[in-house]
């Protein structure tokens, strides 16, 4: 037990935290005094499930003298910034104060996890606080491959919820049960609109807003891959990656198509009455095939800047015309600035960038001398890479918070991809929310962070203190392989890929064995975690199977270096190791997530698994 408050390992770490000597036990306070909200409201009933739990007390709710007692007060008057509050831990009493009931909420979000850690007895002290962004959000990829279930919606809305997010997007593009288009959706287990209403009507009730995300003119692969749609994309036959790798099947609308537009107005009218939020992300990136295809001669004509913006502004009246605010990606946008003063004032751009090195400053500047509104949105660095990059994520994390702040972003967006497959489990993800979370409430007081230590105590409740370094070297493992590249890792690269891949040279049997054997160093201290959540065998399953994928891909990269992989007796033993992954991919993405999308993560992993078997 910890008896400075300073000392206490809070998510995020407070603006403002003076001590005083001494203790409060729990016990000796027997009832909350409310004033300015319902008694009934979650805050209070949370922190009495709080006081349960944690310090096996009951704290009667009764109207009576604060002495003695723990007040939570809504009063405008005090002088306390939105969102904010103020939190007194006496002696004898217990007080918190805010100016709106948001910010009460997020107190009692910080007594909750005082009461984690410390038990029967809070020390003394005052804590002040309020976020830097007012924006804090999280974009959860429910498209490739991976749909939640409700549960696992609910459980994280509860997590992001006590970490102070206020924003939440469910990045959509064929996962939402349209009415006219089940040939889409049929395979994929959708979020339906009853669904949508009800996760809405519980993130409202923890203050956060649900967002609708719909991509709408590139990244519309799984609709133009089938042929009632097909004639809809501006590539149909494929097209050529800025990197030069061809790709055979569509990705974008085609924007000079009136029925491309049709087609968007329907989904909207169908797909936003479910949302409370105002807010509409309407996506709009990477439209890489643009100009490849049916507008090849439009763009030469008119600039394919042009062509882009023009379809924008048509989805941007749509979005008016449905009484939203129209979000979007800034990624074309941003390689055409003489076209970013034609934008409307009421668009909110969303700059994007993955790397610890992404020009986010620069980038920043552009958007803020435009006078647009934007959001910096770094991501968790979890998606291609199995368990993570955790050196990249927290330095991408930081970079966007500290140049969106310096720059005046308007909100901090925490992406969270599922590219090919959707291989990482879940509590990958943690500590990109985590951290990103922090960073966005309080950069200051967060960026140099006990980031293993704060994962211990209040993300995986681990009591040994273990888990949390476990599943940030794990992720480090990226770093052991020999190569570096950008949005991925190696050693997903050689999971993932058939054995033609161009391994790099720096990639040696040497730097695979290095990485199997940190992976077994980081593994080794698994049996020595205490974590005591909820789901705590499970997040222990789920990071076994991770580090069993990595260790997969270091034996596969070995073989392949040496050249005998097609040995029967290497053959077989990675078919008997796939195998495992395989079973265990299964059951714990049925543990989380719906049936629908696990064939397509499933099959990358049978690719393997046939190669072995021939």
């Amino acid at each position: 037990m910890k008896s400075v408050l300073k000392d206490m390992t809070l998510l995020p770490t407070p603006r403002q935290v003076t001590g005083l000597a001494g203790q409060l036990r729990v016990g000796d306070i027997h009832q909350i005094v409310v004033r300015g909200l319902a008694d009934s409201c979650l805050a209070v009933s949370r922190l009495r499930e709080a006081v349960r739990d944690y310090a096996c007390c009951d704290w009667s709710v009764a109207p009576g003298n604060p002495a003695g007692a723990a007040l939570l007060e809504i009063s405008p008057a005090a002088g306390i910034p939105p969102q904010g509050y103020r939190l007194t831990i006496l002696p004898q009493s217990l007080s918190l104060f805010a100016s709106d009931p948001v910010g009460l909420f997020y107190g009692v979000m910080t007594l909750v996890q005082l009461l984690r850690e410390a038990g029967t007895v809070l020390p003394l002290g005052v804590i002040e606080d309020h976020p830097d962004f007012p924006v804090r959000g999280v974009m959860l990829d429910i498209s490739r491959d991976k749909v939640p279930t409700m549960l696992t919606l609910f459980t994280l809305v509860d997590r992001l919820a006590e970490w102070k997010i206020n924003h939440l997007e469910l990045y959509t593009e064929h996962t939402f049960a349209y009415s006219r288009h089940r040939d889409v959706w049929v395979d994929a287990s959708p979020m339906t609109g009853a669904e949508i209403r009800l996760l809405d009507a519980y993130c409202r009730e923890r203050f956060i807003e649900l967002v609708p995300n719909q991509n709408s003119f590139g990244h519309m692969e799984r609709w133009l891959a089938k042929p009632a749609y097909r004639d809809l994309a501006e590539a149909p036959d494929g097209f050529l990656y800025p990197w030069g790798v061809r790709r055979e099947t569509p990705n974008s609308l085609n924007p000079a198509d009136p029925r491309s537009l049709e087609l968007i107005a329907e989904l909207y009218a169908e797909l936003l009455p479910n949302f409370t939020s105002l807010k509409f992300n309407v996506g709009c990136d990477e439209t890489w095939d643009l100009g490849q295809g049916k507008c090849k001669a439009l763009c030469e004509q008119r600039g394919k800047g042009r062509v882009y913006l023009e379809f924008l502004l048509k989805i941007h009246e749509l979005v008016r015309k449905q009484g939203r605010t129209m979000h979007f990606w800034g990624d074309i946008i941003i390689q055409h600035p003489e076209l970013v003063p034609e934008l409307p004032r009421d668009v909110v751009v969303l700059e994007w960038g993955y790397e610890a090195d992404h020009p986010f400053a620069a980038q920043c500047e552009r958007f803020a001398a435009s006078g647009l509104p934007f959001y910096i949105c770094p991501g968790t660095s979890s998606w291609n890479s199995i368990a993570g990059r955790t050196d990249n994520a927290l330095a991408n994390l930081l970079s966007a918070a500290e140049s969106g702040l310096r720059h005046g972003a308007a909100g901090y967006l925490i992406t969270d991809w599922g590219d090919n497959g959707h291989l990482q489990p879940l509590p990958v993800s943690y500590a990109g929310f985590a951290a990103g979370a922090a960073l966005a409430w309080n950069v200051a007081g967060n960026k140099d962070r006990n980031w293993a230590r704060m994962l211990d105590v209040q993300v995986f409740q681990d009591e040994a203190g273990v888990l949390g370094g476990l599943a940030l070297d794990l992720g480090n493992t990226y770093l052991k392989a020999g190569h570096q590249i950008a949005n991925a890792s190696v050693l997903f690269r050689l999971l993932n890929e058939a054995p033609d891949w161009p391994i790099p040279e720096s990639v040696t049997e040497e730097t695979l064995s290095g990485a199997m054997d940190w992976i077994d160093g980081v593994m080794g201290r698994m049996a020595a975690t205490r974590p005591t959540g909820n789901d705590a065998r499970l997040v222990q399953e789920e990071f076994g199977n991770a580090a069993r994928m990595l260790r997969h891909a270091c034996a596969r990269g070995i073989f392949l270096k040496r050249g005998d992989i097609g040995t029967a007796e290497n053959r077989r033993r990675l078919a008997e190791d796939m195998a495992v992954i395989l079973g265990e991919h299964r059951r714990l993405w049925l543990a989380r997530n719906r049936p629908g999308g696990l064939p397509d993560s499933v099959m990358r992993l049978e690719l393997r698994m046939k190669e072995y078997e021939t």
